[in-house]
């Protein structure tokens, strides 16, 4: 079977993904492949919404300050810069393609939320994401030139020193479970990025679709990509509470707009914020979500409120239709009683690590959105930095790939199962699965110590023994390719949290409570094959 061949390769349908093909499609022969359908990833989940400087009052210099302080230290200034500059253009782009942004008095309606320190938020009611996705997918389904894998799962990336080829290496394309047929597939082509998400899944409590695997970080690194700052796990302070509430997030602009954040009433009902930091409910999120954690550990409680029934129906309803409703259908009334809420894993502040193009190490290879890190996130990402940061990149990237030069690729192998048996044991992926998001939430979670990172540390060696047993052996699946980079990106969570010896933004050690200077990055260079 031939390899399908494109000029440009896009894992992942995200907005950083389908930015990047619209960017192209004029211009090369795109491919997006995805492992689901266009809208399961991460980007349509998105509430709040999108950060720029749009009002009068504010300025760049402001926005810029204000990611560098959530930051910690560690924003890269010249990565922090080149996306605030950026992001008017990236929103004007969205309202020339139609995305519906909530309006007042005909100008884009801003909102804030913790950590900035003016109204910048644009927004879609309180469903900024979903509706950016939808109108990029039409978009892109009717634009000539991109062609749709769905249901196509990364399984690895091709490079030529994979292939023992002589001379530098580079990205050649990759290799992708069709989900329809269970064949591999092969794909080449001269420029390959990955906009795959983050990793939420490694997390037995996250706000992140089941998308979130981090596959795009695990295979930069087998092809030997560098990866930074992947101790930065963010946790959301404020996930909906409830057993039939899977992952559902209740947006940081429900602080903004004056939520309070108290105890049960079991536990007095009263704020707690104010002792933990003067910032309050609007303070960053990993101050919040450890506030949050603490609380709930110092009393024994399973959950807080999150109060904002001081405000109108009316206002709510305008602001926060899908909260209420999704909150109503479980029952919960936020118009007169609280909501009760959990942190979760909501966001992979690191990556694999790029320059201000999204170029990686690895010639022809870029990462882009959740995937990458640019450095702007720096030890912690300020809210509504992200969907922008998607933009951005996206934008920058397909200019580098429009001015690369042409390259001359070799015929690609195809993918090889002729020794491989269907496993007879599929319950053990599971099992594994569910031990390994266990352990990381207890060991590598909102609060770390040595002690829980080498326990982590040794479950995940037992852990990679069996599945790189089973991927050598048994025919791959979506599950077991999901559970490997999983795993993978694990042991690269906890080297770099053990690498960090002290407390900053969400890494936070009881064994290291202060800061250590000077700031640095924590960067892990893959082993040469």
């Amino acid at each position: 079977m031939a390899s399908h061949d494109f000029d440009v390769l896009i894992v992942g349908s995200g907005l950083a993904g389908l930015s990047a093909a619209l960017h192209l499609a004029p211009t090369h022969r795109v491919a997006v492949i995805t492992k689901r359908q266009l809208h399961d990833g991460a980007s349509a989940w998105a509430q709040g919404g999108i950060a720029a400087v749009l009002a009068d009052g504010d300025s760049f210099g402001a926005h810029v300050e204000d990611t560098l302080v959530a930051g910690a230290g560690l924003c890269d200034l010249a990565a922090t810069r080149f996306v605030v500059e950026n992001a008017p253009d990236a929103i004007a782009w969205l309202q020339q393609l139609g995305v519906p942004f909530s309006l007042e008095d005909g100008a884009l309606h801003l909102t804030r939320e913790g950590g900035h320190s003016a109204r910048r938020i644009v927004h879609s009611t309180d469903a900024t994401g979903a509706a950016v996705q939808r109108t990029l997918i039409d978009v892109v389904r009717a634009t000539p030139g991109i062609t749709l894998f769905e249901q196509h799962t990364l399984v690895d990336l091709i490079t030529a020193r994979k292939l023992g080829a002589k001379g530098s290496d580079r990205c050649l394309g990759l290799y992708a479970l069709d989900e329809a047929t269970d064949e591999v597939l092969t794909f080449r082509a001269p420029q390959t990025i990955l906009a795959t998400g983050g990793a939420g899944k490694v997390y037995l409590y996250t706000t992140n679709p089941d998308t979130a695997t981090g596959d795009g970080i695990a295979a930069a690194w087998r092809a030997g990509c560098r990866v930074a700052n992947l101790e930065f796990i963010q946790f959301h302070p404020t996930c909906l509470y409830h057993p039939h509430a899977k992952s559902f997030l209740i947006t940081e602009a429900v602080r903004g707009e004056g939520g309070l954040l108290k105890l049960p009433a079991s536990a007095g009902g009263t704020r707690f914020m104010p002792q933990h930091d003067e910032r309050a409910e609007l303070a960053p999120r990993d101050v919040v979500a450890r506030a949050i954690d603490y609380e709930m550990k110092k009393r024994g409680l399973d959950c807080v409120h999150l109060d904002i029934s001081h405000q109108s129906p009316e206002f709510l309803q305008e602001h926060f239709p899908n909260i209420l409703a999704r909150c109503a259908e479980l029952g919960i009334d936020i118009t007169k009683e609280p909501i009760p809420v959990v942190p979760a894993a909501h966001y992979t502040c690191g990556g694999v690590l790029t320059d201000l193009a999204g170029r990686t190490d690895l010639p022809g290879l870029f990462a882009i959105g959740e995937t990458a890190c640019t450095g702007l996130h720096g030890a912690n990402r300020l809210a509504s930095n992200s969907l922008v940061e998607c933009m951005v990149f996206a934008r920058a990237a397909a200019q580098a790939i429009a001015a690369a030069p042409a390259v001359e690729l070799p015929e690609l192998p195809q993918w090889d199962d002729s020794r491989v048996t269907d496993a007879d044991e599929c319950v053990v992926i599971s099992h594994n699965w569910d031990e390994l998001r266990r352990f990381m939430w207890d060991y590598v979670g909102i609060v770390r110590t040595n002690k829980r990172l080498e326990r982590a540390a040794h479950r995940i060696a037992l852990l990679q023994g069996e599945i790189h047993e089973f991927y050598s052996h048994f025919h791959v699946t979506r599950d077991l390719l999901e559970l490997r980079n999983l795993v993978q990106v694990a042991e690269l969570i906890v080297r770099s949290a053990q690498m960090r010896r002290e407390s900053r933004g969400l890494h936070f050690s009881r064994d290291y409570p202060e800061l250590a200077a000077p700031a640095a990055p924590t960067i892990l260079v893959p082993p040469v094959a």
